[in-house]
């Protein structure tokens, strides 16, 4: 998921509602976060500064072309609420609509229902059958992650059809290891060491989620 993804498309206002998906968009929520299909560049760059802090990308290792440069533009980013949902106008960089590629990776991005705020993101590699997920900093240690990897495993398992998703983390990374164990993933088998985008090769551990008979949305 690079600023390239951004193409051309109808402009929405208003928030997406759960359960009225489209072809190629996607709408959970749980009970204190809403994931939806980026709408705008604004919902992309907001959700990308989720997790573009040092702290975060010590276990992410992001490339550049997932950063918003500088800690006061990712401010400026968080505090912002979706397009046309906090009365403020949007600069018109930042208000080119999205549509996602069919081949790039199902991405989310995530606010918190309570207040719209921004909250974070979660992706989930089709392909490969692998998923990840950050929320920003003033989301962490609230408990927001199981819900947010629960989200991922409805939409894997009853958006993408996947009977099987799988989670990587850094060995260290206990807080993502209890979040997704949080959300019912079990331990998996998988590569010892992994290659971060950013060339990092850290030791990791993988844990997966299954469908379980009749499992379906709600």
């Amino acid at each position: 998921m690079v600023w390239s993804l951004v193409r051309r498309s109808r402009t929405r206002t208003g928030l997406p509602v759960p359960g009225r998906c489209e072809p190629g968009r996607h709408v959970l929520a749980t009970e204190r976060l809403l994931l939806f299909t980026p709408r705008t560049l604004l919902d992309v760059a907001a959700a990308l500064a989720a997790g573009a802090d040092a702290e975060a990308q010590r276990w992410l290792g992001n490339g550049s072309d997932r950063i918003a440069p500088g800690s006061a533009a990712r401010r400026a980013l968080l505090e912002r609420r979706p397009a046309g949902d906090d009365g403020r106008r949007v600069p018109r960089r930042l208000a080119e609509p999205f549509a996602p590629g069919p081949d790039e990776p199902v991405f989310l991005v995530c606010v918190r229902r309570s207040d719209l705020s921004y909250a974070g993101g979660l992706q989930v590699q089709h392909h490969e059958g692998e998923m990840g997920g950050w929320l920003a900093p003033r989301c962490r240690g609230q408990g927001l992650g199981p819900e947010l990897f629960r989200a991922g495993a409805v939409l894997a398992h009853t958006h993408l059809g996947m009977s099987t998703v799988r989670a990587g983390a850094e060995t260290g990374n206990t807080a993502s290891r209890r979040a997704l164990a949080g959300a019912g993933f079990l331990p998996a088998e998988g590569p010892r060491r992994h290659t971060l985008p950013d060339g990092r090769v850290v030791d990791s551990v993988w844990l997966r989620h299954e469908a379980a008979s009749g499992f379906h949305c709600t």
